[in-house]
């Protein structure tokens, strides 16, 4: 009885150690803790805190992560594509700036002006075509447009040869033969003080590196007109010629020539002659070839035989700036230097200067 005793004793001792789940159920709390812990986020034990902070790392990256992939992808793409697109266009503005006496230029100008002016176009179908020749260097081009200033043509044509004759030919005319040529020595063949002063500040630019014969070939056109104006003796009008005729640059349009506002009045059936800030609009079709525009003008002015409107102009056989005509209030002298020639006809004597057929 005795052992019986003990052998129920001892299922009584085994019985309360048994159903003692608190470790085991402390154990499933910690497994279960982030799968029953985020509804009761209010427990005050440090298990809730685990989930807390990883509510935060799991759910900010994930809404984060997406918006700043989605709203920087976008900008990369466009930055991409602006940057991009930048430096296409500049590898496309040396194929589009060609000069006009390149092979086809001609062409293209005239079917883009035909297309765009009808005017205009009908015009082109009874007039030659333009022909541009290179014949001479950018610097023997700007002595000799100095050399025409103010002039009549036959009176520039004799000095100019002279000229030429005195450095010992077009070929030898280059900074330093003109600086080696005394201011007596220019009087003698007809150049003007003033003149001589605007050739030795050519010749000064070029032998001190400020202005070369290669660098103003592949200048673009804003930068050509500043650094030529910066000559004595060389204006706006001036640097027009010389880009269309010596450089050939197709889209350069001299607003101030008369010769050109005159074309424009008879080309449209104007009442007056239009004002030079009136030019840009008028030929703003013509683009990107208003030089070869310019030349049909200058042209139809010639076959009209009415370019006696610039006979206010001219006085006994010398001609007024026409930037003085124009606004009458030249008083900086930078400006006075700058004043230009109308020749003959509505600045038509500078197409013969040029040999321009």
């Amino acid at each position: 009885m005795g052992e019986q005793t003990q052998v129920q004793a001892k299922p009584e001792t085994q019985t309360p150690p048994q159903p003692q789940p608190q470790p085991n159920s402390d154990s499933t709390l910690v497994s279960n803790s982030p799968v029953d812990l985020p509804p009761n986020p209010s427990n005050p034990s440090k298990i809730p805190i685990r989930p807390q902070k990883i509510r935060k790392l799991s759910s900010l990256p994930s809404s984060k992560t997406p918006q700043i992939t989605a709203s920087s992808a976008t900008p990369a793409s466009t930055k991409s594509r602006r940057k991009s697109t930048p430096k296409s266009s500049s590898r496309v503005l040396p194929q589009i700036i060609k000069p006009l006496s390149a092979d086809g230029e001609i062409d293209n100008a005239l079917l883009h002006l035909r297309s765009a002016d009808p005017l205009l176009g009908s015009l082109i179908d009874t007039l030659p075509v333009p022909q541009f020749e290179s014949y001479h260097s950018p610097f023997l081009a700007l002595s000799k447009s100095i050399l025409y200033q103010q002039l009549a043509y036959k009176a520039g044509t004799s000095i100019y040869t002279r000229f030429v004759s005195l450095c010992g030919g077009e070929d030898a005319v280059c900074p330093d033969v003109v600086l080696s040529l005394s201011a007596q020595q220019l009087k003698q063949i007809g150049v003007s003080g003033r003149k001589a002063s605007y050739l030795y500040d050519l010749a000064h630019k070029y032998k001190n590196g400020i202005l070369c014969d290669d660098a103003l070939v592949k200048m673009d056109d804003k930068s050509l007109f500043t650094m030529l104006s910066m000559v004595k003796g060389i204006g706006s009008w001036s640097v027009h010629m010389f880009m269309i005729f010596s450089l050939h640059r197709p889209d350069v349009l001299p607003v101030s020539d008369l010769g050109v506002r005159k074309g424009v009045q008879l080309l449209y059936g104007l009442e007056e002659l239009p004002r030079p800030s009136q030019m840009e609009q008028f030929c703003e079709k013509w683009r990107p070839y208003r030089s070869a525009g310019a030349w049909y003008m200058w042209r139809f002015v010639e076959e009209k035989g009415t370019p006696t409107t610039a006979a206010a102009a001219i006085d006994a056989g010398n001609v007024q700036p026409l930037q003085q005509i124009q606004t009458g209030q030249e008083t900086q002298q930078h400006q006075l230097q700058l004043l230009e020639p109308i020749n003959g006809i509505g600045n038509l004597g500078y197409l013969t200067i040029f040999r321009l057929k």
